[in-house]
């Protein structure tokens, strides 16, 4: 991560790829961070696209009242295609150069990031990004603006199907977000109390999952949840239920539910506004204190920033600790 001193007057703001609850605590930082230095804040809309096609408009403290609550984003957010190209990104730097930005703070994950990499390489532009993702599936930060809030969201739809799973005696497959990263699974399979989560980080095989239904038949338990991560390698919940038939018969009655984007929206928890809040206010102090080209994060509490290059090409692991746990207490 490079620093490089330089006189700041105007600051661009954007969110890119999926919404996450939080990124308007972390819009509402930026602009109010700006406000306090003295700076003046510029909001780009619809992300990348935004910069291509002049969306930009100007902010100020007002700008941002009443938002620190609202989930997804006021200032939208797109996936360009275009500004993948050469043609794309000089659009966006000839509106960069015509609104006088000294730089900018991108809010996003690892797509947002690689953009944010290439075309601050490219013109010597400083660019902090600040991760913003459900997905919670970012190196560099021990938790993502948004993770907490999609893992409570979970926890309250997987709590509701409890009660109809022990009512009629059924097993319910619940899939979630997290096509390449397990956390949601995880946290909300252990807060939830499920008998078994799957996750694309470990390859469990499809007989451990048999072992632990046929376990806890013979403990006569009246519920059955099983939390899959979209992204596990054993195939979809509607697989799952399938094999489950073919092994079983007609011995469990089987149901499944897609949470689906219902885990992007809401209003943000008091963890993810805090965290927003706290990444937002160190992106902007970064910029003036001349840092660029990385992700300002969150780990054991402490702030730490994380060059883009590691950042996106370094994937957070999971704990194994949290699945030696799950596997403990789903008995």
């Amino acid at each position: 991560m490079a620093s490089k001193q330089i006189n700041l007057r105007r600051i661009g703001v954007l969110t890119s790829g999926g919404d996450a609850p939080g990124m308007n605590a972390a819009i509402r930082a930026v602009v109010r961070t700006c406000v306090y230095n003295d700076m003046i804040p510029y909001g780009v809309y619809q992300g990348y696209d935004g910069l291509i096609n002049d969306k930009i408009e100007k902010m100020d403290a007002g700008s941002v009242k009443h938002i620190i609550y609202q989930g997804g984003t006021i200032l939208k957010s797109a996936r360009s295609l275009e500004f993948k190209t050469e043609e794309g990104m000089d659009k966006a730097w000839r509106n960069v150069q015509k609104h006088k930005l000294d730089a900018l703070v991108v809010i996003g994950g690892d797509g947002t990031f690689k953009g944010a990499m290439e075309f601050g390489n490219r013109y010597d532009f400083p660019i902090i990004g600040i991760p913003g993702t459900i997905d919670n599936d970012i190196y560099g930060t021990d938790f993502t603006v948004g993770f907490d809030t999609a893992v409570n969201t979970v926890v309250e739809a997987i709590d509701k199907i409890r009660d109809t799973a022990t009512s009629h005696n059924r097993l319910f497959f619940i899939e979630v977000m997290g096509r390449d990263a397990g956390f949601i699974a995880v946290y909300s399979g252990i807060a939830a109390g499920s008998e078994e989560v799957l996750v694309p980080e470990k390859d469990r095989g499809i007989e451990q999952l048999f072992e632990s239904l046929e376990r806890t038949s013979q403990r006569k338990k009246s519920s059955r949840l099983v939390i899959v991560a979209e992204g596990d390698k054993n195939g979809s919940v509607y697989d799952l239920k399938d094999k489950v038939r073919e092994r079983f018969g007609d011995l469990y009655e089987t149901k499944v539910t897609v949470l689906g984007h219902v885990q992007r929206g809401g209003r943000p928890s008091c963890a993810d506004r805090v965290l927003a809040s706290q990444l937002g206010v160190k992106a902007v102090e970064a910029l003036i204190e001349g840092k660029r080209n990385a992700m300002v994060g969150m780990r054991n509490r402490n702030i730490e920033f994380t060059d883009f290059d590691r950042a996106t090409k370094q994937n957070p692991k999971m704990d194994a600790e949290l699945l030696r746990i799950a596997d403990i207490i789903s008995i």
